[in-house]
């Protein structure tokens, strides 16, 4: 497991936790793919034709601690709009909140050049 703990910043506080580097590559995969949905949802949108519902987002991460993101990509009219829901558990305690996507995308981007 990495040294370096993964930061998520939130709306309001932030929480850290153990997440390796390979972890993270995968869930920046994820995110990837959850903005081009919103995009697509925020282009069809404005052109007025019929929006396709896009699939959400629902990543799991299963190690020290367990980390679940979800978002519903055809709620949001752009991607610098969307939240995610967070939820982060162990044992010991479990934080459910929302947090906005683009700084969680600055978070994962960041962790991942400090451990690369």
């Amino acid at each position: 497991m990495s040294s370096t703990p993964l930061t998520l910043n939130l709306v309001e506080g932030s929480v850290s936790f153990s997440f390796s580097p390979e972890a993270a590559t995968e869930l920046k995969g994820a995110i990837d793919q959850l903005m081009e949905r919103l995009k697509t949802v925020a282009a069809k949108s404005n052109s007025g034709t019929k929006v396709t519902p896009q699939p959400p987002l629902e990543y799991r991460y299963t190690g020290e601690i367990f980390l679940e993101i979800f978002c519903n990509p055809n709620i949001w009219p752009t991607p610098f709009a969307a939240k995610v829901l967070l939820t982060v558990r162990d044992i010991n305690i479990r934080l459910t909140t929302e947090a906005e996507l683009v700084r969680v995308i600055e978070d994962i981007n960041q962790y991942l050049e400090q451990v690369g």
